[in-house]
């Protein structure tokens, strides 16, 4: 009897067919049913490490966590990604017939606290990260703007992103956010457009060289900011357009970041991000300072809507490198009646 004729007849499905499924159910429960286990899904919730990484957050030998990562790889609770020579884990999005149980295993353990000690060590790896992207930038700024040109020049994406804030308009009395102004290019642009303008960057040396440019050009509209998206000066800022370009793949915890500018964005504003598509170009990790080597379109996607924000549309540029860029756009809601609403371009 074929599966047709099963169905119509409302029988159960083989016997093979259910011990397969059992297996897989099995397998998931496992994987789920070991106190470690569960810590690690919690700590993989929004950011990615790597084996050793991991390692040194749980203190646990390196082929320890290995199999620890086996288990939730086989249950597809976590997948894995390599990038150049580095390997990363990151949980699954739930898929497939058991995608509801899944959901339920990574919400609960999205609700367990981690041991003091642990959490201790998490942010110490998320600080070492922090660190050698301020390093790089401490000691590369002078030069920053050639090696950043090896991958992609501010006027291969800076166009683009300009008239994307284009379609939301009237902007002249509306406060900006740039995150990571770097040579601070974009920045006539935006006093163009608006009223104020707040520069953020945690790198000094990067932001007095936004600094120069902007004297040098005369932009009086701007207050810049050192520090990074946590800094007690954004405390109320409510940002009519926030913009971050080429930035996330430098930053230790790409979520995070999104989730913090959603607190600093409008209701009616727009979150514009102009950022790599995954790459396997390993060299820029030492030549440009990057910690990660691009993003899928479903990456910036899943963090957004994590944040609360919705995918207002999406344009990609395909550079003769190699490289592409994704310009996305992300809201809280639709725009108002003032508004011009956002338009996806394929």
């Amino acid at each position: 009897m074929n599966t047709q004729s099963r169905q119509i007849a409302n029988l159960p499905p083989p016997t093979e067919t259910v011990a397969a499924n059992a297996e897989t159910v099995a397998a998931l429960l496992k994987s789920a049913g070991d106190a470690m286990r569960l810590q690690i899904l919690r700590v993989l919730s929004n950011n990615a490490f790597g084996a050793l990484e991991l390692s040194d957050i749980f203190a646990m030998r390196q082929n320890a966590m290995s199999h620890h990562l086996k288990l939730l790889s086989k249950s597809g609770l976590v997948n894995s990604r390599r990038e150049g020579t580095h390997i990363f884990y990151r949980r699954s999005n739930p898929q497939g017939q058991y995608r509801d149980l899944c959901a339920a295993i990574l919400a609960t353990a999205d609700a367990i606290a981690l041991p003091t000690e642990l959490q201790s060590r998490l942010d110490s790896i998320q600080e070492s990260r922090a660190a050698a992207s301020r390093d790089f930038f401490r000691t590369n700024a002078a030069k920053f703007r050639s090696q950043q040109d090896l991958i992609a020049s501010y006027p291969q994406y800076g166009e683009a992103v300009l008239a994307t804030l284009d379609r939301y308009q009237p902007l002249k009395n509306k406060l900006a956010l740039e995150i990571g102004p770097g040579e601070g290019e974009l920045l006539s642009g935006l006093c163009q457009r608006f009223g104020q303008i707040l520069a953020l960057d945690n790198s000094a040396e990067m932001l007095a060289r936004a600094e120069n440019f902007a004297r040098r050009n005369n932009l009086e509209q701007i207050r810049f900011i050192c520090g990074d998206t946590t800094a007690a000066a954004l405390n109320g800022v409510r940002a009519h357009a926030i913009t971050l370009n080429m930035v996330l793949h430098h930053t230790p915890d790409p979520a995070a970041i999104i989730r913090d500018l959603s607190r600093h964005l409008s209701d009616d504003g727009v979150l514009v991000i102009a950022e790599l598509c995954r790459h396997d170009q390993d060299w820029v990790r030492e030549a440009c300072g990057d910690l990660w080597l691009g993003f899928d379109p479903e990456d910036l996607s899943g963090w957004a809507s994590l944040a609360g924000l919705n995918d207002g549309g999406s344009e990609f540029l395909a550079l003769k490198n190699g490289f592409s860029i994704q310009i996305r756009q992300f809201h809280k809601a639709a725009p108002s009646a003032g508004l011009q609403p956002p338009h996806r371009v394929n």
